[in-house]
C-alpha cells in the first residue's frame, strides 16, 4: 500500500464530493467533538475512532436497508443517512479532513456473493494517516452485518472483506488522494441503485486501473 502523492496536503483538500465545509457536516463534527471533550477524549486516535464508528454504525449501507436513492457527496450521505461503500468513504474522508486528518481512498475488486467467481464488484474504503505513528491504516466504514465485522484497528487490519487471491480478488495498492472519477460519475448519474449497478459493471474496468 502506497500513497498516490507524497504531499500530505493533497489528502486534506476540500472538493464538491468531499465537501467538509457543508453546514450538516460541520454541525455533526462539532457535536462529536463536544461529546468527546465532555468525556475527556482529546487525542487524535480517539477522534479518528469515534468518527469512523459513527460513519460505520450510524450511516446505513444502502443495500442493507433496501434504499433506492443513490448518494455521492459527503453531505448527501449524511443528510439521507445511507450510501454504498464508496459513498460512505466520501463522508468518512470529509469528516476526518474537517479535523485536519489526512484521509485517502482505497479500492478492492471482490467476487460477487450472488454470482460466485464470474462477476467482480468494486469495494471502496479509506486509508487514514496516523501522524503520531507515521503510518497509514485502512478503515472500512461499509457497515457491519452477519459475516462482516470491520473494526478500528491500528496494528492488525480488520476490514470487511480481506482480498482472497485464490478467488482472483485484488487489493489496489494505491491510496488515492481523491475518489475515483469513474466512481463519482456513476454515483452522480444514477437515479436508483438498480441503475447504478448496471453502470457499475460497465465502469469497473476503468476504475481498477494500474
Amino acid at each position: 500500500m502506497h500513497a498516490e502523492s507524497n504531499n500530505i496536503q493533497d489528502y486534506l483538500k476540500k472538493s464538491e464530493v468531499i465537501n467538509y465545509d457543508h453546514r450538516l457536516i460541520v454541525d455533526r463534527c462539532r457535536e462529536l467533538e463536544k461529546d468527546m471533550v465532555m468525556k475527556g477524549e482529546k487525542d487524535e486516535i480517539s477522534l479518528i475512532k469515534r468518527i469512523y464508528e459513527f460513519v460505520r454504525d450510524d450511516i446505513d449501507h444502502s443495500g442493507d436497508i433496501g434504499a433506492q436513492e443513490v448518494t455521492c457527496n459527503a453531505s448527501e450521505v449524511l443528510e439521507l443517512g445511507h450510501g454504498i461503500c464508496c459513498a460512505k468513504s466520501h463522508l468518512l474522508a470529509a469528516m476526518l479532513r474537517y479535523f485536519g486528518i489526512p484521509t485517502g481512498f482505497c479500492y478492492q475488486k471482490l467476487c460477487s456473493g450472488q454470482e460466485g467467481l464470474n462477476r467482480k464488484v468494486l469495494h471502496g474504503m479509506n486509508a487514514v494517516y496516523l501522524k503520531g505513528l507515521d503510518k497509514w491504516i485502512r478503515l472500512d466504514a461499509r457497515g457491519n452485518k452477519p459475516g462482516v465485522d470491520a473494526q478500528f484497528s491500528i496494528y492488525e487490519e480488520k476490514i470487511a472483506w480481506p482480498a482472497n487471491k485464490e478467488r482472483g480478488e485484488e487489493d489496489h495498492p494505491v491510496i488515492f488522494k481523491e475518489p475515483d472519477p469513474v466512481v463519482v460519475e456513476v454515483l452522480k448519474k444514477s437515479n436508483t441503485r438498480k441503475e447504478m449497478w448496471a453502470q457499475w459493471d460497465l465502469g469497473l474496468k476503468d476504475v481498477f486501473r494500474d
